[in-house]
């Protein structure tokens, strides 16, 4: 399902989630400014920003905790507004698991069916199919207190997913869980979205999380989106200086564009001249910016030919092994500084590149992204 899944591409395509024109303030902060946004059927969508930029107000609006100062929130065609939690066909799953610590794992998942006057037997079948779903055959009688976080945090999901919702909706779900736990989780999941069809709608502030589970994400900024495509996509092409900075790691070079008849050339306030390989937009004397990813710098001890482009030179002040990459802090001759990240693929074979080594740093013209905001 994940392969080739780009409903949002297709213009006869309609969503299943529609935030059309959303404003929400609360006294006088503004939580949602004027949003717009669409979420397709059978999609993982994620909502990525830092605390405070309105995330967990639109996943609550969606749920009908809270409600709009203005706009619609249309689901399967139908505005939903003024409909309260209980008649809309979402779930809603607490970054706390919020289970009820004197029921058993079995009565937990079954409590909302048991609202819903579901008979028995099919409460006992529909609970079964769950347990099975998420992997706790044979837990079904023990208590919340009885079990691990991680099996916690799936019989959570399994009560969420019982009714049946149209869109599951997440709020830090892994949050709880420890860093080897929460990757194990995040690839559960994945797989469990893609067999079930069901939408799902994340809010993280885990970069690496949502850019994990993702078919697309919206990046959050006060209250408005900032960006909305794939992790892929907005990795690789951000639209703004803010959002090559929140989300990863990045090296900005700011400058002013420069005429040139062969792709995009910036120059830097040192006089410094860096080519990428596109900028159609570019305007000649327009400031503006390059962003690098760290991975995409080669980092040298000798200096690299003369003909070679986008290079630049500087000492070591600081180097993070990190097992599978080492990260290497560059301090130029202006005083500005770059990171650059080198694979560690192979064992040292030649004198590695030490604290206070003079290093040349350069990167390819397609390796650079043309900032203007």
């Amino acid at each position: 399902m994940r392969r080739g899944f780009t409903p949002w591409a297709d213009p006869n395509a309609k969503p299943i989630v529609r935030f059309d024109a959303v404003s929400k303030r609360y006294a006088n902060t503004v939580a949602i400014a004027d949003l717009s946004l669409d979420i397709y059927e059978g999609e993982y969508f994620a909502l990525l920003g830092p605390s405070g930029c309105g995330k967990t107000t639109l996943l609550r609006m969606l749920a009908g905790f809270e409600a709009p100062d203005r706009g619609r929130i249309l689901l399967a065609g139908e505005d939903i507004v003024g409909v309260p939690p209980y008649r809309r066909p979402v779930n809603m799953m607490f970054q706390s698991y919020a289970l009820f610590p004197h029921l058993s794992v079995f009565n937990n998942i079954a409590f909302g069916l048991k609202q819903d006057r579901m008979p028995k037997a099919e409460i006992a079948e529909q609970v079964g199919k769950m347990l099975q779903l998420v992997r706790l055959e044979g837990l079904a009688d023990r208590k919340p207190h009885q079990l691990s976080g991680g099996e916690r945090q799936r019989v959570a999901l399994a009560r969420s997913l019982a009714k049946r919702p149209k869109v599951l909706l997440l709020d830090e779900p892994l949050a709880a869980l420890d860093r080897k736990l929460r990757e194990e989780t995040q690839f559960e999941l994945m797989e469990l979205q893609s067999r079930l069809g069901t939408t799902f709608v994340i809010v993280t502030h885990d970069q690496e999380e949502a850019m994990t589970v993702a078919h697309r994400m919206a990046v959050m900024n006060r209250g408005h989106i900032a960006q909305v495509d794939t992790p892929q996509q907005i990795y690789e092409q951000p639209n703004s200086r803010w959002v090559a900075e929140f989300v990863g790691d990045v090296n900005l070079i700011e400058g002013k564009l420069a005429a040139s008849a062969n792709g995009v050339v910036l120059e830097d306030a040192q006089g410094r001249r860096f080519r990428a390989g596109d900028g159609a937009q570019a305007r000649p004397g327009a400031p503006a910016a390059f962003a690098v990813r760290p991975e995409k710098l080669k980092l040298a001890l000798a200096p690299p030919p003369a003909d070679t482009l986008n290079t630049i030179s500087g000492r070591v002040v600081d180097i993070g092994y990190l097992g599978d990459v080492s990260v290497y802090k560059v301090r130029l001759d202006d005083g500005a500084t770059m990171k650059a990240s080198v694979t560690n693929a192979t064992r040292l074979a030649e004198r590695p590149i030490g604290w206070e080594d003079r290093v040349w740093l350069s990167f390819a013209p397609d390796a650079a992204v043309l900032l203007t905001a």
